[in-house]
């Protein structure tokens, strides 16, 4: 699926070389029960992680209206997964959306031969059950779609999010996801006819070469650009600067960011697919990415505005997150590092001078640490995915081994591609749904109600109680 399936040798499409003989593949249970924490790494990331992250970022009033929103969002997307997200992300169609073939996970399993289907990358021999790998691929797809709400909290009707949520999905993130990454099922190449079938297959920009290990183009971009969108279109909060809409509980905020950190070595390391050498790399440049940018930012922000914060400590390590999200797989550790510290760096200038310059109340930054944090991550592993510094390069799967023809330049460029197109699609399909949305419901509450809080307001219910 993600790790390294990407230009395969023309010696393999073009010239007939046989392919290695491949043993009738099984279930690996260890990879198995790998894939199990990591898929509920993830979800812990989502509830209660990104949950308590937004929540402690908004004002007391609102508290509970991000919870339900990130809980709810996530549910919903989780079933509109299992009922076609997933066969639209994954199975055959076009270079840009796949196919029916998965629609209510049909096919996965045949009852009347008890058999189950497996899943896993070109050159296992041992796999792991489909219904696992739905499962965590699924766990994206909703947190993708979770993270969107911290660009407009605090003044969003809770039926339009729904709403906006299931076009944005549907149109969204799942022709991007398609376009990506690329599963080609457990027994589809055994020579090199069929490598040349299933890559010819596969997503437009899979078969560009743009290398993405866990969603930095797919995840991270995607979602922020649709805030963004969002931000824009529903408008900045009553009172935006001119009142303090300070965070109420960075207690919240740290123990969210904590379970982020956590969790996403799920995300990271079970994008591997297995409990191997790749997870294990994924596994360390996550957590010193992660820790390079909560120094950067917080070492930063400490120079700029003299004295150093928890929102900033919290922030930078989820900017760290976010941009070696896309490299993890692909980098050596010290590739790792120097993607941290830009990261944050970055990071901490996009959610100060960039959001200044956009002129937008993007209320929890989601764009200038998810879509700055992602076009860094995904722009760098085009540079540290080179051999010659410490990289894995591109994989050939014929010799089994890293491919000596690696150009920083032109992976780079590929990778610019990836950006531009997951930019360009996220913002024109959030801003056609959003547009709907308010047709149809309206996007935002009215100012008696943004004012005295959407817990009360929307949900009938408060967070805290003197």
């Amino acid at each position: 699926m993600k790790p390294m399936m990407h230009k395969i040798l023309a010696a393999a499409l073009g010239l007939g070389v046989a392919l290695p003989a491949m043993a009738a593949p099984s279930i690996n249970k260890g990879d198995t029960a790998w894939m199990f924490v990591a898929t509920l790494l993830v979800i812990m990331m989502s509830i209660p992680g990104l949950a308590l992250f937004y929540g402690g970022l908004v004002r007391a009033k609102n508290m509970l209206s991000v919870l339900l929103q990130v809980f709810m969002v996530f549910s919903l997307i989780i079933v509109l997964w299992c009922l076609y997200g997933y066969s639209l992300a994954f199975t055959g169609g076009s270079a840009f959306i796949g196919g029916f073939d998965r629609a209510f996970l049909n096919g996965i399993y045949d009852p009347v031969a008890g058999v189950f289907s497996m899943a896993g990358t070109f050159s296992k021999e041992t796999m792991i059950p489909e219904f696992i790998f739905v499962a965590f691929q699924g766990t994206f797809a909703a947190i993708t779609c979770a993270l969107i709400v911290g660009a407009f909290a605090e003044r969003a009707r809770f039926a339009a999010v729904l709403a906006f949520v299931v076009l944005w999905f549907t149109f969204g993130y799942l022709p991007v996801a398609h376009m990506v990454w690329f599963w080609a099922g457990p027994d589809a190449i055994t020579d090199a006819a069929s490598l040349a079938a299933v890559t010819d297959a596969a997503g437009w920009l899979w078969q560009k070469g743009a290398l993405d290990f866990a969603g930095g183009t797919v995840v991270h971009i995607n979602a922020a650009v649709a805030g963004l969108v969002g931000a824009y279109v529903i408008g900045k909060r009553v009172g935006y600067g001119r009142e303090s809409m300070a965070p109420h509980s960075m207690t919240m905020t740290m123990i969210g960011a904590s379970l982020l950190w956590v969790g996403w070595f799920g995300f990271n390391a079970g994008s591997a697919l297995e409990a191997g050498d790749v997870a294990a790399l994924a596994f360390i440049n996550t957590l010193l990415a992660t820790a390079a940018a909560t120094i950067a930012w917080t070492m930063g922000e400490w120079l700029t505005k003299g004295k150093p914060s928890m929102l900033g400590a919290a922030s930078g390590a989820v900017s760290g997150l976010v941009a070696i999200t896309p490299a993890c797989g692909f980098v050596g550790p010290m590739g790792a590092l120097v993607i941290g510290l830009v990261g944050g760096i970055v990071c901490l200038w996009g959610v100060n001078g960039l959001k200044r310059m956009l002129r937008v109340d993007d209320s929890l930054d989601v764009f200038g640490v998810h879509g700055v944090g992602g076009i860094v991550g995904a722009l760098l592993t085009g540079v540290f995915a080179s051999p010659q510094l410490g990289g894995q390069g591109v994989w050939d799967y014929v010799a089994n081994k890293a491919s000596p023809d690696y150009s920083i330049g032109h992976q780079v460029w590929v990778q610019a591609q990836a950006v531009g197109v997951t930019i360009i699609w996220s913002a024109v399909i959030a801003f056609v749904a959003f547009k709907l949305v308010d047709l149809v419901i309206g996007l935002r509450v009215p100012e008696e109600q943004e004012r005295e809080g959407l817990d009360i307001t929307s949900h009938g219910e408060s967070a805290y109680h003197a």
